[in-house]
């Protein structure tokens, strides 16, 4: 996406998260911020940076130039709308309608601009949800997620990650770059326009497949799958291993392994869904049997017969196995910064960027302001 720009007026994460991947893939982001604040999630600490800087902002900003407008301010908003229209991409999370008084709504950047991919992202769409706020926490509440997350007869959980907003960001990347790429054959552009709920409810796949083929509403089953077994957290000596056993081949791998062949042929565990059926008795015996060693012992013994298996790990522990497997998890942006998360993605011709660390408040407001003043063929200014 080297060339490409885009005008990054979205807070908090699922905005900020798409311009993030889209950086990640060699566009220029320039994220607009309030003067004074900025982003809200500037002060959402702790943990914060030893700089100040919030941990949460850097989760979602990293490759971006930052400048602060004050869209109240005539001349501010003046140059946010010549930003749009020098943009290839704007995106932005304001409420429906709320842009509109700054000439930065959709149909008013579109007609000025009618090259320009305007991506907008609210909670629950523009029609009758337009004046609800969109948070995750609720999204993942009145969204159903919650209604299936936790322990059969606990209480609703949420997940343990802003996740409506990380699914919603890849939607919005995906989107925007399937505009671009209708702009590139016919030269317009477009509103792309993504909602909270919509990315929830398109994520709950087979729950809601199960849903629509039986009319009835699922309830949360632990870490249990709810069309699968065993494939869930299993107890062993001194811990948990999750098992995630999808045929019955692999089934017939881990009784053998289990040193119990006979299971693989117990009539109530032949097949999957006998399994499912029965799966009360077949934790039982299973965990009868895994507690002779630990989840570290089970998991090579078991991976090495092709058995999908695991401990259930810390996040430390995580990244420490991704770097033991070679995917650098980690990516450095300069002395006493917090390193970044790696972008999950790998090109073979075209490989991500290194990445930047997150701007401060208006940290190239200055060179950017004065850019936006002067003639509109003039190149974005080099970094310094």
């Amino acid at each position: 996406m080297d060339g490409v720009l885009v005008a990054d007026f979205s807070r908090v994460l699922a905005g900020p998260l798409a311009a993030a991947t889209l950086a990640d893939l060699g566009a220029e982001v320039i994220k607009v911020e309030r003067p004074g604040t900025g982003d809200d999630t500037r002060a959402w600490g702790p943990p914060f940076a030893a700089d100040g800087t919030a941990a949460y902002f850097d989760a979602a900003n990293r490759s971006k130039r930052g400048l602060a407008l004050d869209l109240s301010d005539p001349h501010d908003a003046a140059l946010a709308r010549e930003l749009a229209r020098r943009a290839d991409v704007l995106i932005e999370n304001f409420r429906p309608g709320a842009l509109a008084k700054y000439g930065l709504d959709p149909a008013t950047t579109l007609a000025a601009h009618p090259g320009l991919v305007h991506c907008t992202i609210t909670g629950f769409g523009s029609g009758a949800g337009a004046a609800l706020p969109g948070y995750d926490f609720v999204v993942q509440a009145v969204g159903g997620l919650m209604s299936i997350t936790g322990e059969p007869g606990g209480g609703p959980l949420k997940a343990g990650v802003a996740l409506v907003d990380v699914l919603t960001a890849k939607d919005a990347a995906t989107g925007i770059l399937a505009a671009l790429r209708h702009r590139d054959r016919t030269g317009a552009g477009q509103l792309v326009e993504v909602n909270l709920l919509s990315s929830l409810l398109g994520s709950l796949v087979n729950q809601a497949s199960a849903h629509l083929a039986t009319g009835r509403d699922p309830g949360p089953t632990g870490n249990r799958h709810p069309s699968i077994a065993p494939y869930e957290t299993l107890a062993c000596r001194g811990g948990l291993l999750a098992v995630a056993v999808g045929n019955d081949r692999q089934f017939r791998a881990l009784a053998d392994a289990l040193g119990a062949p006979e299971l693989a042929d117990d009539a109530r565990f032949r097949h999957n869904r006998d399994r499912v059926r029965h799966r009360t008795d077949l934790v039982k015996a299973l965990e009868d049997r895994l507690a002779a060693d630990n989840p570290r012992g089970w998991t090579e013994r078991l991976t090495a017969v092709s058995v999908p298996c695991g401990p259930v790990h810390t996040l430390s522990e995580a990244l420490e196995l991704a770097a033991r497997l070679g995917l650098d998890p980690l990516t450095p942006v300069g002395e006493g910064r917090i390193p970044q998360v790696s972008s999950p993605l790998r090109l073979s011709g075209t490989p991500v960027t290194q990445p930047a660390a997150p701007p401060r408040l208006d940290e190239h407001g200055t060179p950017l302001r004065t850019w936006l003043s002067g003639p509109a063929g003039r190149p974005l200014p080099a970094r310094m």
